[in-house]
């Protein structure tokens, strides 16, 4: 009989009304400046590793932050609709002029994941300008840092692969980091119940148990592969397996079948990963829908969105996992972590791309544990990006 893992707590019903609360809540803590930063212009660069935003108080005050490789395609989106409304204002007021941008020129009309992603990029900017001009950690900005290192689990992300196969790819990722946590692909992604090859998601459960034994905790991830009926079906198949989550088994738009699945497993639920509406978060919440929150730093709208829906959790008794996209994203996901009250056991780790060279810490995994960076700002030192390719640059 499935047992849920003592890691999972008991769900706490919590009001719309309280939740409301908590997404009108004002969060950033400027305590720490004693004067306006006036944001004076932004500029996009780009490099050999990627895309970054670069923002400049009119004081010469500095603030860098990574973007991901959707700033390719994104980046007339941050230039033309978001930056005009963040030229010439107190960056300690943060939160009323990204919620002006968003509700002016009908902005609110593009909202989305390409909205928020070009939202997250802005604010960690911003972040680390005030960090750095505070001497502090973007962590002290936001509440706090609670924790100086997380445990994570590996994936490979594979649904090409053979049961047999993906046994052997992850067993040698455990032997390298030393973790207790694993997680695997299940369905064809977003494929309306087909299998990536004929029966590979229940053989891949069964096997990787078999081969990992009781001891290693076994995350799955449906990527929105199935229907109720056919989540509730392999859903079982998790849980006969002894599963810890069983990640995203409806496509992430379809609340009504992700209850359905809810309701009718006893593995918590996880979800949220290409959720970038607070409300939605919300109702997931309040309706217990899913049980372990799984907000994108980048996806979601940065760090105070995401620290909303943890707070949202942490009231009904839930844990995060926040997805993460990889490479600085990431990096921006121990930062978060070191943050909010209730993080999950286990968090993704997918590397950290070229964050460790700019880092004093370097991001080492030992025996499945991570260190949090704890440096100034963002903790990482971008000075290299001033000297790069500039994709475009707004002034007051």
């Amino acid at each position: 009989m499935y047992k849920i893992h003592e890691d999972f707590g008991a769900f706490k019903k919590v009001s719309a009304e309280r939740l409301a609360e908590i997404i009108d809540s004002k969060l950033l803590d400027t305590r720490l400046i004693d004067k306006p930063i006036i944001i004076n212009s932004a500029s996009l660069y780009l490099n050999e590793e990627g895309y970054f935003l670069r923002i400049l108080g009119k004081d010469g005050e500095e603030g860098i932050a990574p973007c991901s490789g959707m700033a390719s395609y994104l980046h007339l989106l941050l230039k033309e609709k978001i930056i005009p409304y963040i030229l010439g204002k107190d960056a300690r007021n943060m939160e009323d002029f990204l919620h002006e941008a968003f509700v002016s020129d009908l902005n609110y009309k593009i909202q989305g994941l390409a909205w928020w992603c070009c939202i997250s990029w802005v604010e960690s900017a911003v972040l680390d300008m005030l960090g750095k001009y505070a001497g502090v950690s973007v962590c002290e900005l936001l509440g706090g840092r609670k924790r100086d290192e997380l445990e994570l689990y590996v994936a490979s992300g594979n649904r090409h692969t053979t049961p047999e196969e993906e046994v052997e790819i992850l067993d040698k990722r455990v032997k390298e980091l030393g973790v207790r946590a694993v997680k695997i692909k299940l369905g064809g992604r977003m494929s309306k119940n087909a299998d990536s090859m004929e029966g590979r998601s229940g053989n891949l459960l069964r096997l990787v148990r078999k081969h990992f034994g009781d001891g290693m905790a076994i995350c799955s991830d449906g990527n929105g592969s199935f229907n109720a009926e056919k989540g509730i079906e392999i859903g079982k198949i998790t849980e006969s397996i002894n599963g810890y989550f069983y990640e995203e088994p409806s496509p992430f738009d379809d609340l009504w079948d992700l209850k359905t699945i809810s309701d009718n497993l006893d593995i918590p639920i996880a979800f949220g990963e290409q959720e970038t509406s607070l409300r939605r978060f919300a109702w997931i919440i309040e309706n217990n829908a899913a049980q372990v929150l799984q907000p994108d730093l980048q996806y979601t709208g940065g760090f105070i969105q995401c620290i909303k829906v943890a707070k949202m959790a942490h009231e009904a008794g839930l844990v995060l996992s926040p997805h993460v996209s990889g490479g600085y994203m990431s990096y921006n996901m121990l930062l978060f972590g070191a943050i909010i009250d209730n993080p999950g056991r286990y968090h993704e780790y997918k590397g950290y791309r070229n964050a460790e060279k700019h880092t004093d810490c370097g991001l080492k995994v030992n025996d499945g544990w991570i260190k949090i960076p704890d440096g100034i700002g963002l903790g990482m030192d971008l000075s290299f990006v001033r000297n790069t390719k500039q994709v475009f640059e707004l002034t007051v």
